[in-house]
């Protein structure tokens, strides 16, 4: 079921923003709330995934008329992360689509620098600096997720040097400004992966044929809750998604680019 309220834009305002709520509830309303606030001057749509029922945050929602188109999608069965992004982008006909998680916090505007970052050569995609509740930089970009660098990672973060620098090839879902026709050049995410490591999949699909994923130095608060390290089908899921990508064409073209060194 879907549902569009808001006023229309100007031309001027090209991005479109889309949020899934997996019972996030209030969080996703007072996100929406921070959107208007911070970013009205450039949002044209943000589109709500609401995936299990949540009948307070779409009444939450309906009741407040937003500077921007807001589109709220209610789910008749959960779908995955992938899933329920590219359904999301099949709404927005703007030149920008950015994914952000409803655990993410704006603090400032983090569009402008987004956009800037994608004026780069060959840039396909942007992403902010992420940091915790108390201002704390997270390493949300990484490289490839290969055996060895998982270990790598494991005796870095055990040794307290998980900041020292390495290659990144890849940014977490949580605040991703895509140009939408590379966004639909590549597919969009694969679906295929429920939860857990799509975002790894797209970053990599995304350089293979010579597009950039460019950091920009705006911030945003990432209130990270890393459910694999305490549940166990959070668990399983991420397994599954590793295995998947290990087995992948793109994983597997990645790691054979000319220079490529994992």
């Amino acid at each position: 079921m879907q549902r569009q309220s808001g006023d229309n834009n100007p031309a001027s305002r090209n991005i479109s923003v889309s949020i899934v709520s997996h019972g996030h509830g209030m969080q996703v309303a007072a996100l929406v709330q921070t959107l208007a606030d911070l970013c009205a001057a450039e949002l044209a749509r943000v589109v709500v995934t609401v995936n299990i029922p949540e009948p307070e945050l779409v009444l939450a929602l309906q009741k407040t008329q937003w500077p921007f188109l807001l589109n709220i999608v209610e789910n008749l069965e959960p779908k995955g992360f992938g899933a329920n992004q590219n359904a999301a982008a099949s709404l927005c006909p703007e030149p920008f689509l950015c994914v952000l998680n409803p655990d993410v916090a704006l603090e400032g505007n983090p569009l402008p620098g987004l956009m800037a970052a994608l004026d780069q050569p060959m840039a396909g995609c942007a992403y902010p600096i992420q940091v915790s509740a108390d201002g704390v930089v997270q390493v949300s970009a990484r490289e490839v997720p290969t055996p060895t660098s998982l270990i790598r990672r494991y005796w870095r973060r055990c040794l307290g040097k998980e900041h020292l620098p390495q290659p990144v090839h890849w940014a977490t879902a949580a605040c991703l400004l895509f140009k939408a026709d590379v966004y639909r050049q590549l597919g969009g995410f694969d679906e295929r992966y429920f939860m857990y490591c799509e975002d790894v999949d797209i970053c990599l699909r995304l350089q293979l044929p010579g597009y950039r994923l460019v950091p920009c130095a705006a911030r945003v608060v990432h209130v990270a809750n890393a459910a694999s390290h305490r549940d166990a089908r959070h668990l399983a899921w991420h397994l599954r998604s590793l295995l998947r990508l290990w087995t992948s064409a793109s994983y597997r073209d990645f790691r054979r680019r000319p220079g490529a060194c994992f």
